[in-house]
């Protein structure tokens, strides 16, 4: 619960043992009014990791951030998680596309995240370094906590771009394959 609420009730929520429960709202709330606000990633049917993100309204932590607020243009990528026998092989990088894909065909222009510049173990917060390696660029520098941004024109390839106009001049009427990530 550290982005779904402001920081004494996140902190409320926890004390009462009811965190699932929060999050569970806080998702059901965001999908009705807005859509769409996360990924699931399968490998083999198998569930290993997810994303989270939403527009800043939705993210009232975020405004305790040194390097707030995020851009009115942007969703904020809130976190994300790969289990550790995953990690490595490049599903960090196709979450980050994936969501930038679904942001895209929504009509927005970046992806903006609170990095964690001192990274040491899986938390609330993105480390910094990765953000960096799949084409974050640091907006508002921080020694603890940069916001970075992604425009969303740059996560896609040009094999994914001729995808996407083919798309949308076919009318989706080309097979698709299996996305490797669900939305929630």
């Amino acid at each position: 619960m550290f982005w779904e609420l402001d920081p004494v009730s996140g902190e409320a929520a926890v004390k009462a043992g009811t965190p699932e429960l929060e999050k569970e709202g806080w998702i059901s709330a965001v999908l009705l009014d807005w859509g769409s606000c996360g990924r699931v990633v399968y490998v083999d049917e198998v569930p290993v990791g997810f994303v989270l993100y939403a527009p800043p309204a939705y993210v009232p932590r975020a405004a305790s951030f040194p390097t707030s607020p995020v851009s009115s243009d942007a969703v904020q990528l809130i976190t994300a998680w790969i289990m550790p026998g995953y990690q490595g092989q490049g599903l960090g990088r196709v979450m980050v596309q994936t969501v930038a894909k679904d942001l895209l065909r929504r009509g927005f222009k970046a992806i903006e995240a609170f990095g964690d510049a001192h990274w040491e173990r899986p938390a609330c917060l993105l480390p910094a370094d990765h953000l960096l390696a799949v084409g974050f660029k640091t907006v508002r520098p921080h020694p603890a906590h940069p916001r970075l941004r992604l425009e969303l024109r740059t996560t896609l390839s040009w094999k994914e771009d001729v995808e996407l106009a083919l798309d949308r001049l076919l009318g989706g009427a080309r097979a698709r394959k299996e996305p490797v990530l669900r939305p929630l």
